[in-house]
């Protein structure tokens, strides 16, 4: 299975075109390699033996033919051309003098140059390969000059079969490579693929293999993990949105359920009918509440505000709750006051966040107890803007802290208490549209709910 999954990859086929285009790069290279070596030799013994001939015309201008077969004689004694041979032969191309017994029959015209294999005797078994230039004197002698190069072609011909040799090597070597390479490759795609189909069919509870080398594949591995981690945690929050809200929608609407079907059966009463339709109002209030908070933190966490960001005062923000909330504060026998009045400026949507803010005050106002103080406080630390609202209420456990972030969650002691658990995850939603922290301190008593914003946000929008 996994050999046909390897030889039906596109990554093998990549690599064997690659391997293909850097063979012919390779045969191109070591071809010029070997055509550059032979040239160089082969021009080298052309050269050597154009010079010897040379002194052999020299030699017969100056003393004739006699003087040139004693030349011939006297160089063939010093070894004066390496491997060389010599012919001197007459117009009916009979030997006169040198090292070559019998002219070659392959030569017929009346010069140039030839590459030839010449028994050195009619008897000779040995076949060496010569090089030769050949011409026709004036006299109508026949002169041969030439090397035995059979060394020489024995070295170019290793050279060519190692260079042979070494593109077949890498080739292989490299189709070699190529194949384990994409076999490793789809191994880890296979996995991958096994353990999505088994997600599939199974649930988000089984995660990516991982084998701790750290590459490439571990990184995918690994955000694929965090991405199913973030999707299950999502549809836990789904799921429990979906259960809480069938909760929440339960109580009224079977007040209103029961409401209506006692109307139903007694006689009309113009004052007792008014009275339920004022509490059935209310619980539909509360519904409609309930699905508009959802819908606010929907469209808050989809991002599509963003557009109206403008260069606020987070201090006038805050001063603008305060105002709202003083009265809601003294009809409970409480307090809330303003600590700072500087300008904190922050980058964002005005709405948004006299929301969030409000959220929060109204829930220190409504846990923190009768004749309870909140003091909200704006400040700019170390150039970090900085929202603090402060209350003397029973406060939040440090294990549920961030649990009161999520839609629905309430805490034991606020059951009771008016609200459907969604303020503090609309504060949520603002925080994270803005690219602010929500930080949680005890106050002993009470709650610390602060609001870091990023530094210097308040001149991104003019960038």
């Amino acid at each position: 299975m996994l050999l046909a999954e390897t030889l039906r990859s596109s990554t093998l086929k990549l690599a064997l075109l690659a391997i293909g285009l850097f063979g012919s790069v390779m045969f191109a290279l070591i071809g010029y390699l070997y055509w550059s070596t032979a040239s160089y030799v082969g021009s080298r013994s052309d050269r050597a033996i154009a010079a010897e001939q040379i002194v052999l015309k020299e030699a017969y201008e100056r003393a004739g033919r006699d003087g040139l077969t004693a030349t011939i004689s006297q160089r063939i004694a010093d070894g004066r051309l390496e491997s060389g041979v010599y012919l001197l032969a007459d117009a009916s191309f009979v030997s006169i003098g040198g090292n070559l017994k019998f002219w070659p029959a392959a030569l017929k015209d009346a010069q140039g140059w030839a590459s030839i294999t010449q028994k050195s005797t009619p008897e000779a078994v040995a076949l060496p390969l010569l090089r030769v230039a050949f011409e026709t004197l004036p006299d109508g002698s026949h002169l041969l000059v030439g090397r035995n190069i059979y060394d020489l072609d024995t070295f170019v011909g290793a050279i060519r079969t190692a260079l042979a040799g070494t593109i077949g090597f890498l080739i292989v070597l490299a189709g070699m490579a190529a194949f384990l390479i994409t076999r490793r490759t789809v191994g880890r795609i296979e996995a991958i693929n096994t353990t999505s189909r088994a997600i599939m069919q199974s649930g988000l509870g089984q995660r990516m293999p991982l084998r701790g080398t750290r590459d490439e594949w571990d990184r995918l591995a690994q955000n694929l993990n965090l991405m199913l981690s973030r999707i299950e945690e999502l549809m836990t929050e789904v799921k429990q949105v979906s259960d809480n809200v069938a909760h929440d929608l339960r109580t009224p609407l079977t007040r209103m359920h029961a409401r209506l079907e006692k109307a139903h059966d007694q006689p009309r009463d113009s004052a007792r009918d008014q009275a339920l339709i004022s509490d059935t109002m209310g619980d539909l209030s509360t519904v409609l509440g309930m699905f508009s908070s959802l819908l606010r933190i929907a469209q808050i966490e989809g991002n599509s505000r963003s557009d109206a960001f403008c260069t606020v005062n987070l201090a006038e923000i805050a001063g603008d709750v305060v105002e709202l909330f003083d009265a809601a504060a003294e009809e409970v026998g409480g307090r809330i006051k303003m600590q700072s009045q500087e300008p904190v400026l922050v980058t964002g949507d005005r709405d948004l966040l006299f929301d969030a803010i409000a959220n929060v005050v109204d829930n220190a106002i409504k846990f923190g107890g009768e004749a309870g103080r909140v003091t909200v406080d704006v400040v700019e630390r170390d150039g970090t803007p900085l929202v603090s609202i402060a209350d003397h209420g029973p406060g939040i456990p440090f294990e549920q802290r961030t649990h009161v972030l999520k839609r629905f969650y309430r805490l034991e002691h606020s059951r009771h208490a008016s609200g459907n658990g969604l303020g503090l995850s609309l504060v949520a939603a603002v925080a994270k549209l803005h690219d602010a922290r929500i930080e949680m301190l005890d106050n002993a008593p009470g709650l610390v709910f602060r609001l870091w914003f990023p530094r210097g946000t308040e001149h991104q929008s003019h960038s």
